[in-house]
């Protein structure tokens, strides 16, 4: 039957690399290995004999790069995949945006700039002394440099995780311009959302802590349902982990005192896989919940052993025993932070 214009214009937007300088596009030989993922995942690997008969991982290569089939022409192979299955074109999307931030993250850690002496430099009179100065400015850059690819790492995940999450169960996530959800104190302002499905509007979250923010930004989110029921939609609050405390609480309280709807722990991954349906259920459950899960799982007041090591090719991060590379290249313009784009939408699929 063929992929339509629509499935072709969301698959390219997928493997695209957007307008960032440091933005990886998937070529054929790339796509060719999600396809090649999609198709043991969906039992389908009997349908493609040209690719690698062996089950590939996606998660547990050390290099990212590696994960390609060369020479074998893509489309054909989604054409075939859309034919066995209808919804493997919004699998592939979703995959193949994971595998984007990915590489991405991978570059960043690559090339990420060493602090400079002007960045950190007065830093050091809150510890001169407690240290020797040669050790305290070593503190120094690394605590900086530790600090600049977790804010990356940040802003990687705000481009990725909720859209992510809103296309496998067939919504749409809007930035503050574009969305219907409108302030309830001034209608000519918008607000970002995270998923917007049928006249549902969602909220999504791993976990709600006790840990103090400004009370702006907290009322911010207590603000999100009132907006929603102004707007004509019914807030959804969807948090992943359900220790309880008493923000979380009062974000549930919220939500129903407006008609909404909240789901917590087992209940909000199930509510996720009930309207999804069978295909994208299976991509939350293998690509989002697992991971997070086992992630979750190993938490602890008590953090392991690290090392941190750098020589003239790299640097090395030992965690608890476990060893991790990074080879360094030539530092890159950093990109602006943003917690999440205007085009948020863009991001992920959709023709």
């Amino acid at each position: 039957m063929g992929l339509t214009q629509a499935q072709k214009a969301m698959i390219e937007k997928a493997r695209s690399g957007g307008g960032s300088e440091q933005g990886i596009t998937l070529d054929d030989a790339a796509c060719a290995y999600l396809v090649n993922v999609i198709a043991h995942d969906l039992n389908f690997a009997s349908h493609f004999p040209e690719l690698p008969a062996t089950a590939p991982s996606f998660f547990e290569s050390t290099d990212l790069a590696s994960q390609v089939v060369q020479g074998v022409a893509f489309y054909p192979l989604m054409d075939r995949l859309v034919t066995l299955n209808v919804d493997a074109d919004t699998f592939f999307a979703c995959l193949a945006s994971l595998h984007k931030r990915r590489l991405k993250y991978e570059r960043i850690l690559q090339t990420q700039p060493i602090p400079t002496i002007e960045q950190v430099g007065p830093r050091g009179l809150l510890q001169y002394g407690t240290l020797g100065a040669r050790a305290l400015a070593g503190l120094l850059f690394w605590r900086k440099w530790f600090f600049d690819i977790d804010n990356r790492a940040g802003q990687e995940t705000g481009y990725l995780f909720e859209p992510i999450i809103a296309h496998a169960i067939g919504g749409v996530p809007f930035g503050s311009k574009a969305s219907p959800i409108r302030r309830a104190s001034d209608r000519s302002k918008g607000r970002q959302v995270d998923c917007v499905r049928d006249k549902k509007a969602y909220e999504f979250k791993i976990r709600v802590t006790i840990a103090s923010s400004g009370q702006g930004r907290w009322q911010e989110e207590l603000d999100f349902p009132e907006d929603c029921k102004a707007s004509g939609f019914t807030p959804v609050l969807i948090v992943l982990d359900a220790t309880p405390n008493p923000k979380l609480q009062q974000l549930e309280e919220t939500f129903l005192a407006h008609g909404g709807e909240v789901h917590k722990g087992a209940d909000a991954w199930q509510h996720l896989d009930s309207v999804a349906g069978p295909t994208m259920a299976l991509f939350i459950e293998k690509y989002v919940r697992v991971p997070i899960q086992a992630i979750l799982s190993q938490s602890s007041e008590q953090l392991p052993d690290f090392l941190a090591q750098m020589d003239a090719a790299g640097i090395t991060l030992t965690v608890g025993g476990e060893a991790f590379r990074i080879k360094r290249e030539a530092p890159a313009e950093p990109e602006p932070p943003a917690d999440h784009p205007d085009d948020i939408s863009d991001e992920v699929v959709g023709p």
